[in-house]
């Protein structure tokens, strides 16, 4: 995948889990994301919140049900069911790896035929200081899309690239369902076009390979 309009864009999301294996079933079966998402294998310490929520973005609520289903059959953890909110319909759940997954749309009913496509796949990165982060991601060059002053921002990226948000922490274990408490590995790498450095808050990156 080449991207050259934003050269910070995430174009794959690595995991570290105990078993690549199991996890690469898991994911299969559950939500399709092909090389989007990859994993390695870590046993590094982790406690708690892990401080990120990875969020699939669909277009109905059908769809919402199907891939909480398939996680769930596949060993996921519901953290929050799957229901009607102000925003929309949507649910979290917390996969066997540790990994926290939020599944929403926007819309209230079902626009068309069943389906399981993925709209957005979105990294939530929850910090402890919005705007200092969100400057250090535009001083590595990232636009801004939406700012809701320290409490949220989301930024521009191409249509096929994950998309990068940042929330609060707390703001951010409150919306998974889970404690803000949570130590050690973030256990997640972004893989992506601006070569290799780590954010405010211990979030690596590195250069992202096609054929890793």
């Amino acid at each position: 995948m080449n991207i050259t309009i934003n050269r910070a864009a995430i174009e794959s999301i690595i995991l570290e889990v105990p078993d690549v294996a199991a996890a690469e079933a898991f994911y299969t079966a559950a939500f399709g994301l092909g090389d989007k998402l990859r994993f390695r294998a870590s046993e590094e310490p982790t406690t708690g919140f892990r401080g990120f929520i990875l969020s699939l973005v669909v277009s109905q609520p059908s769809t919402v049900d199907s891939l909480v289903g398939t996680a769930v059959e596949g060993g996921a953890t519901i953290l929050k069911p799957a229901k009607k909110s102000f925003w929309g319909y949507g649910g979290v759940v917390q996969a066997p790896d540790g990994a926290i997954w939020k599944i929403a749309t926007s819309s209230k009913k079902e626009t068309g035929p069943a389906t399981r496509a993925i709209d957005d796949f979105v990294v939530l990165l929850g910090v402890d200081d919005v705007k200092a982060t969100k400057q250090f991601y535009v001083d590595h060059g990232l636009t801004v899309a939406k700012s809701f002053g320290s409490k949220y921002v989301e930024f521009d990226t191409p249509a096929s690239s994950i998309k990068l948000a940042l929330y609060g922490r707390r703001a951010a274990a409150k919306d998974a369902g889970v404690s803000a408490e949570g130590s050690g590995s973030h256990r997640i790498v972004l893989g992506g076009s601006a070569g290799a450095f780590t954010d405010p808050d211990g979030f690596a990156w590195e250069p992202h390979l096609a054929s890793q």
